[in-house]
């Protein structure tokens, strides 16, 4: 997928209910992970991205700072994100475990 055509979120569209669930795409253009949620708002907020699994049974929470990740829109009006994390980098990340 190209994503140098893609339209990047505005800071104020960095939200909860916009991230919520968004693909995660690596360096090499693979899926790594979906976001699980969002803790806080704009550009401090901490997104909880799920890594491996399938279909979400098995998958490792891990929080990640969201100025790590890249938010845009397809040509869908999809939301997704780019990093250069691979899944193995977040994998070896401790596990996000909410209080």
């Amino acid at each position: 997928m190209d994503h140098s055509k893609h339209i990047r979120l505005s800071a104020t569209e960095l939200t909860p209910d916009i991230l919520d669930g968004a693909t995660i795409y690596g360096p090499g253009d693979e899926t790594i992970g979906s976001v699980s949620h969002v803790h806080g708002s704009g550009p401090t907020s901490q997104v909880v991205v799920d890594v491996g699994g399938f279909l979400g049974i098995g998958a490792k929470p891990v929080a990640v700072p969201l100025s790590q990740l890249e938010f845009m829109r397809d040509d869908d009006g999809d939301v997704h994100a780019v990093t250069t994390w691979t899944k193995d980098q977040l994998k070896d990340m401790p596990e996000h475990i909410d209080p």
